[in-house]
């Protein structure tokens, strides 16, 4: 990966994780600053059970996003949060996980309010 390439991933994991934290009231933070480790996730957040992998890239290879973020999930449930140029964050789960993962975010929003 270049240096450029890099550089513009850190500034997503950073953006990102600003943007959870503002939906969610959560802390939310970049995961391999603090931790330092590359098993860290792209960010740390106060969501349950729920693991964030961020993609600031212009041409997503979806299937390759969430094959990582299922690899790197352990026993949470993988969250993909995508962003080209110019467009908004979207995130990508597997449907099969979209109840849960509703639920659990409710009620984060629940205990902030």
């Amino acid at each position: 990966m270049g240096k450029m390439s890099k550089q513009k991933g850190n500034r997503g994991e950073l953006e990102a994780s600003k943007e959870i934290a503002r939906l969610f009231g959560v802390e939310a933070r970049r995961g391999q600053q603090f931790s330092g480790g590359t098993d860290s996730p792209d960010i740390v957040a106060d969501l349950p059970g729920v693991h964030l992998e961020v993609k600031r890239t212009e041409c997503l290879r979806l299937w390759e996003a969430l094959q990582q973020a299922q690899d790197d999930a352990g026993d949470k449930m993988p969250v993909v949060l995508h962003r080209s140029n110019k467009r908004p964050w979207v995130a990508i789960v597997r449907l099969e996980d979209l109840p849960a993962i509703v639920a659990r975010l409710y009620l984060v929003l629940m205990a902030k309010n």
